[in-house]
């Protein structure tokens, strides 16, 4: 990637007025510029970032699966582009705002993967289907059909629904064979809708900890899930897409040979929650490419400095942030309010006020969420700041 301070800001628009921004455009590609980015900020290493997405891209032609990353961890076209460039066979998009807004970046095809309700978001989710080629959609309840239905009828447009089926979260999705094979049957019934296939995530399973424990569960998930399946197929429908899965189950999901799609997301950055799950498993073998930059802004207690990253730097569903910095790995991190963080002094060198400081995030999805702008870097030199454009939209 490789782009102008003029082409950045034409792309970022309004944003590019904000004077952190202006001021980060200012060291674009200058030796040493990640250091000089206004903080608290958002930085993904480049590098790192492609060596995640082709790896993950790998592991699944190996394995037979088609690859539709999960864009609710990163929220960003740009991103989404890299992936789909390496084979990716769309996106995922958790919430009809994300879609809408990845769709007017010309990303596609999108996977709706929560369930929508009321008439007013399945006349949203028809006209999305209208400007975006391959829209599929999730499906729980026969009353979610006629609304998509109805909607796309107005719409003069055909919907792909997916039936989500539930594997043991309790969350969403269909939650016996019956209601399956109901939701099935209301697909069919109506001309303006096509079953596209299944949906099944365990996201109780993606942090586990331990491989052979996040194996089992698995297994004991596709049993209900093949289940589920065969009452589909018996409504006369067959189920021809079966997709799920995460970035903490893809060893097992691919071992047990039912899904032919998987929706990893969290391994383009990594986070904590999963550092601490995947360890040393195969799973886990992706680098932290997303970090947190903070600046000692108040040194004077003796045994701990503070930063400008808080509560509203990162997301607080986790553990903590850790330090990531060589030389305060082992420096405890707590929050110090909205604004700060306190760090504990490392025993063996000194830190001061302006000290730059990197974190692991707690929880990448949710930390993303907390940032209008992503600030790519290679080799400590700042190269591209773009935009998080599915950032906030949570209708």
């Amino acid at each position: 990637m490789s782009r102008s301070a003029a082409e950045i800001e034409a792309d970022l628009g309004p944003l590019a007025e904000r004077v952190p921004v202006r001021l980060a455009l200012q060291e674009l590609g200058q030796p040493g510029s990640r250091r000089r980015i206004p903080t608290p900020c958002a930085t993904v290493d480049l590098d790192a970032l492609e060596r995640n997405i082709a790896r993950m891209a790998a592991r699944a032609r190996a394995a037979g699966l088609a690859l539709r990353p999960h864009a609710k961890s990163n929220k960003c076209a740009t991103i989404a582009r890299l992936q789909l460039a390496a084979g990716a066979s769309g996106v995922c998009c958790a919430k009809l705002g994300e879609a809408e807004a990845m769709a007017r970046a010309d990303i596609g095809p999108i996977l709706i993967t929560s369930p929508l309700s009321g008439a007013p978001n399945a006349a949203r989710a028809a006209a999305l289907g209208g400007i975006s080629p391959g829209l599929r959609i999730v499906v729980d309840h026969v009353d979610g059909v006629r609304e998509l239905g109805e909607a796309a009828k107005a719409a003069g447009v055909k919907l792909e629904l997916v039936i989500d089926i539930d594997v043991g979260l309790g969350r969403t999705g269909v939650s016996s064979a019956e209601q399956a094979a109901d939701v099935a049957r209301a697909i069919s019934a109506d001309p303006a809708l096509t079953l596209a296939g299944v949906q099944a995530y365990g996201g109780q399973w993606q942090h586990m900890t331990g491989a052979n424990e996040r194996a089992a569960a698995v297994a004991d998930g596709m049993v209900i899930l093949k289940d589920r399946i065969a009452a589909i197929e018996l409504t006369g429908t067959k189920v021809m897409l079966i997709t799920g899965g995460g970035t903490g189950t893809f060893e097992a999901d691919a071992a047990q040979g039912v899904l032919n799609e998987v929706q990893t997301g969290s391994y383009v950055f990594m986070d904590r929650e999963y550092r601490d799950a995947l360890g040393q498993d195969a799973d886990g073998a992706f680098e932290q490419s997303l970090l947190i930059q903070a600046q000692v802004i108040s040194a004077n207690a003796k045994a701990w400095v503070t930063v400008d990253a808080g509560l509203k730097a990162f997301s607080t569903d986790g553990p903590l942030p850790v330090a990531a910095t060589p030389g305060y790995e082992a420096c405890t991190f707590r929050y110090f309010g909205d604004e700060h963080g306190l760090l504990m002094r490392p025993k063996d060198r000194p830190i001061a006020r302006g000290d730059r400081i990197d974190f692991v995030p707690p929880h990448c999805d949710p930390t993303i969420d907390r940032y209008d702008l992503l600030y790519l870097v290679r080799n400590e030199v700042l190269v591209d700041i773009v935009r998080v454009e599915a950032r906030g939209l949570s209708a």
